[in-house]
């Protein structure tokens, strides 16, 4: 072979040596089809404690949102910081909790005045920090069942107090979900635990400001039927989050048909928020691209 035609060939096939890595980077940081949200902590193997660098982790792997539950109980300062990192990042923030610390007590179902004038004021305390991260919907578990009671005490107990909720909210245009929570593995006692029973709440409240907090995980320990129960409730969903089951990690460790749920949710015109509210599966950096992995295994095409 002539020298200049080796030449050729061999950077040829170097080029095409560099193709499939090129094109792996490319995929790696490609913004997903739907709209899923990480948590704090889930890189941070990856991307150190820093919350900004956590950010910036998840941005430069194609995600478009994020969620933190915990963000009332962050600094003032730390708050900012994410809203600005955000902000730069163009990345849109999903559920903050709006009931955190009292999920596993008697409110939504209390006779109790001051339990419930409780709940209330909690709510306007949340208010401030959503508008500072620029938060839209907020979490609500609507806390135990109250064994006092009949179910249908206790539903109009509830109703009247998500009534008192949405007056607070809806003047900012927050959305409170309420998180139906499966009581099999997780979550014994809580009132809260269908799909129906959320959807039956929303149509009691009709308000804008009340919706379903749909988790994929929960409700498949609950009840299964997923895509059914998915279909009855559509119009009152505005939030959805993911786990496998049984673990509660991510897609493809446990017994949901990811692929085909998320696919459902796509052709139905879903372009809200997913949130990541699982546990990684294996531990350290490589546990957390796993994570990322079996996101762009699922994700529809």
């Amino acid at each position: 072979m002539h020298r200049r035609t080796f030449l050729r060939t061999a950077a040829a096939a170097a080029g095409l040596a560099l193709l499939p890595s090129a094109s792996l980077r490319a995929a790696e940081s490609s913004t997903f089809t739907l709209n899923y949200a990480p948590h704090f902590g889930m890189f941070r193997h990856s991307a150190g404690k820093d919350l900004v660098a956590q950010l910036d982790f998840a941005a430069d792997r194609g995600f478009r949102s994020w969620e933190d539950n915990g963000m009332k109980s962050r600094p003032v300062a730390d708050q900012q910081r994410v809203a600005s990192a955000m902000e730069r990042l163009g990345m849109q923030m999903g559920v903050i909790s709006c009931t955190r610390g009292t999920s596993d007590k008697l409110t939504f179902t209390s006779e109790d005045k001051d339990v419930r004038d409780g709940v209330v004021e909690g709510i306007k305390s949340v208010v401030d920090v959503a508008k500072r991260v620029r938060a839209t919907w907020l979490t609500a578990v609507l806390g135990d069942v109250n064994p006092k009671l009949e179910p249908e005490y206790q539903t109009v107990l509830a109703v009247d107090l998500l009534n008192r909720c949405c007056d607070v909210l809806e003047p900012h245009g927050l959305v409170m979900v309420m998180e139906p929570l499966n009581h099999w593995t997780n979550h014994p006692g809580k009132f809260l635990v269908r799909s129906p029973q959320a959807f039956a709440l929303c149509k009691a409240v009709n308000r804008p400001s009340c919706k379903i907090l749909f988790d994929i995980y929960h409700q498949q320990v609950s009840e299964g039927n997923l895509i059914a129960n998915i279909d009855r409730c559509w119009d009152e969903i505005a939030y959805f989050q993911i786990g496998d089951n049984p673990g509660r990690h991510e897609p493809g460790t446990g017994e949901i048909h990811y692929a085909n749920v998320l696919e459902h949710l796509h052709q139905r015109g879903y372009t809200g928020i997913l949130g990541m509210e699982h546990g990684n599966a294996r531990p350290g950096a490589a546990g957390e691209m796993a994570v990322i992995e079996a996101y762009r295994a699922v994700d529809p095409h």
